[in-house]
Order: C-alpha cells, then sequence, then structure tokens
C-alpha cells in the first residue's frame, strides 16, 4: 500500500474511532490537515440562522483563535460550498471573487481546497484546507479529500445518531423515575394525609384510636422513606457505573460545550476508580457547579479538571464570569453542593470576584 493511502487508511479508522460529535469534527479536521500536509484546516456545520453551529479549526492556536474573534458567517466561500455540493481547488483564495475579507488577526490563506461533506443528500458541512506546505493542492489531493470526507459523513451522522439515543434514552430513564416516584411515593403520601386527618378529627374523641391512626403514619412514613430512598438509589447515572467518573464528567462537559455559548474544557489526571458514593457527590456537586456557571455568570470560558493529591481528590469548576455576589452565597444550590461533599467527608470552598470570576472546588478522601 502506497504512503498516501496508508495515510488516508489511519485518517478513515481515527474518524470512526469516536462517538461524540466534536471530537468526530475535531478528527477529521486533525486528520485532513495531515493528509494534505497544510497549514490550516477547519470545518464548518451550519446552522439554520445563516452561521455556523459548529467551526473546528486546526493550525491556530487558541490565542489567535481568541483574537480572530466570533465565529464566520455563512458568507463567500464559506458559503458557496454548504449551497454546492462540489470542491473548489484555488491557487489563490485572495482572488477569487467570491472572497470577502477576515479579521486582522486571521491568518493569511492562499491556495484553497474545499470539499463538501454530504450524506448523499443534505449538505452536513464543509472541509476548508488552505496553505499547503509543498506546492499547490492536486487532483489526487483532491480525490483522497473526497475519500476522508465521504467515511466523514458516516462517522457524523453515526455521531448524531448516538448522541440522539442517549437524549432518548434519558428522557425515558426521567419517565421510569416519576413513574416509580408515583407508584411507589405519592401514593402512600396521600395515604399519610387521610390517615393524618383521620387522627386529627380523633385526638379528643377517642384518644386510643387517634394513638392507633398516628402508628400506622409512623409505619406508612417509613415505607415512604425506604421507597424513596430506592428510588433516589437508582437514579445514579447508568453511565458512571458502566464508564466511571472521568468518562461521564468528559462527556458531560462536551455535551455542554457543544450546545452553550460558552467554551468548556475539561482536564483529568485521575487514574483510579473511586468508591460508588463519592464517584456520585464528585460528578453531582460538578454538574451543580456547571450549571450555575452556565445559567447565571455570564462566563465565556468555564474549565473543569480532575485529579487527586497523595491521598484527596479534588474536583475544580472554573469560570471567567461575573462572580457570585457574596449576598447570595447561599442561594445557586451551594447549600446543596455543600451537603453532598459532607455525605462522603469532603469540602467545598467557593472563591468569586468580579474580576476573577468563580471557582468551586470539592476536595473529597478517596485518591
Amino acid at each position: 500500500m502506497s504512503a498516501p493511502f496508508e495515510e488516508l487508511s489511519a485518517a478513515v479508522l481515527a474518524v470512526s474511532r469516536h462517538l461524540s460529535v466534536r471530537e468526530v469534527l475535531q478528527t477529521i479536521v486533525t486528520a485532513a490537515r495531515g493528509l494534505l500536509n497544510c497549514e490550516y484546516a477547519a470545518l464548518g456545520v451550519p446552522d439554520d440562522q445563516g452561521g455556523f453551529a459548529e467551526f473546528v479549526v486546526d493550525g491556530v492556536s487558541d490565542e489567535q483563535w481568541e483574537r480572530i474573534g466570533p465565529l464566520p458567517r455563512q458568507h463567500g466561500l464559506l458559503g458557496a460550498m454548504l449551497h454546492d455540493a462540489k470542491p473548489e481547488r484555488l491557487p489563490d483564495l485572495r482572488k477569487d471573487p467570491r472572497f470577502g475579507w477576515w479579521p486582522a488577526a486571521h491568518p493569511v490563506l492562499k491556495d484553497f481546497l474545499g470539499m463538501p461533506i454530504t450524506d448523499g443528500t443534505e449538505i452536513l458541512g464543509a472541509l476548508y484546507l488552505a496553505n499547503r506546505r509543498d506546492g499547490e493542492f492536486t487532483d489526487a489531493d483532491e480525490r483522497l479529500l473526497a475519500v476522508l470526507a465521504a467515511h466523514a459523513a458516516i462517522a457524523l451522522t453515526n455521531a448524531r445518531l448516538y448522541e440522539h439515543s442517549r437524549e432518548l434514552t434519558l428522557l425515558e430513564e426521567r419517565q421510569r423515575v416519576a413513574r416509580e416516584l408515583h407508584d411507589a411515593v405519592a401514593q402512600k403520601l396521600f395515604s399519610l394525609r387521610l390517615l393524618t386527618e383521620a387522627a386529627a378529627a380523633l385526638v379528643r374523641r377517642d384518644p386510643a384510636q387517634a394513638e392507633a391512626e398516628l402508628a400506622e403514619i409512623r409505619i406508612l412514613a417509613g415505607q415512604a422513606a425506604d421507597e424513596l430512598s430506592q428510588v433516589v438509589a437508582e437514579l445514579r447515572p447508568r453511565e458512571l457505573a458502566d464508564s466511571g467518573l472521568v468518562e461521564t464528567l468528559r462527556r458531560r462537559v462536551e455535551l455542554l460545550d457543544r450546545v452553550h455559548a460558552a467554551s468548556v474544557h475539561f482536564v483529568s489526571s485521575l487514574q483510579n476508580r473511586l468508591p460508588a458514593k463519592v464517584e456520585e457527590a464528585v460528578l453531582r456537586v460538578a454538574e451543580e457547579a456547571l450549571h450555575n456557571a452556565l445559567r447565571h455568570s455570564g462566563a465565556t470560558i468555564i474549565e473543569v479538571s480532575l485529579g487527586n493529591t497523595g491521598d484527596r481528590v479534588i474536583c475544580e469548576v472554573k469560570d471567567n464570569g461575573a462572580g457570585i455576589d457574596p449576598a447570595g452565597q447561599q442561594g445557586l444550590g451551594l447549600a446543596s453542593m455543600r451537603e453532598r461533599a459532607a455525605r462522603v467527608k469532603g469540602t467545598l470552598g467557593v472563591v468569586s470576584t468580579a474580576a476573577a470570576g468563580t471557582t468551586v472546588t470539592l476536595v473529597v478522601p478517596g485518591g
């Protein structure tokens, strides 16, 4: 097998290995840039508002990408390739009549190769490559990229179907829990209310019968508490039991990064599984902190880290938002987070300023 086809095979395998949409997109871009030996690569997935639902790049540093500014709109060649499913190969992008402009911090692009990603009828996105390192793009390059784009379409479709199935599973799980709460607990609570009303009516007229009713209330209350505890125990995410804390939290963060405007990142150095109660506590605290940051802080960057020092596990959620008003630090779920930390003999720290945002740090034994 010749070198280009070996590289193409490796690229296809890399693209097919992922189930997360964001991972698939980033792997496609990285594979395309390496396969065609160019300086820059990007992939745009359109939304229905004239912009991009996703736009990932390779070859541009985080700092440079931040200086470039907001995501591009569907204009010029970017837009043309999302409406006309044919490749574009140009010796100099800047000389094409469809070229408009780019921000001052944008890298200078010259030779260009664009390839739509289609599923046969729908344009799912487009690949944009620029500045080949050893000459201009060729017919052979175009054919290689077309093969990669075809496999990318399959991988992207599969990833979307996988994420959709996970969402359906979560919905079904919520519905199951709602039914169990109604069947197992709500009925007993209804009985408790009736018995309480009966006991109140009997207190003066028949104290002995009222005492019997109160004894029955105690039994029913205990049963309701036990059944509620059982339902809550079953709420432990199946994904957490199957995949562990690190992978579950990574997937949560990736999902939030896709659906929110803020950039949400995750890094972990944790190697070992933790006791089930500890993993669940860390996950729930991290989820609550993420929810607060996304909903209330106005942050543009949120960083989640997980690691251990000695025998302690440390989970940190840090944002660059507006900070929390000290008067409001009893709200925003902080009391719940502190309670969860205390249940596993951990501590929760919150540092928040208007200038530096908010950092929530959970420390628990178990490292």
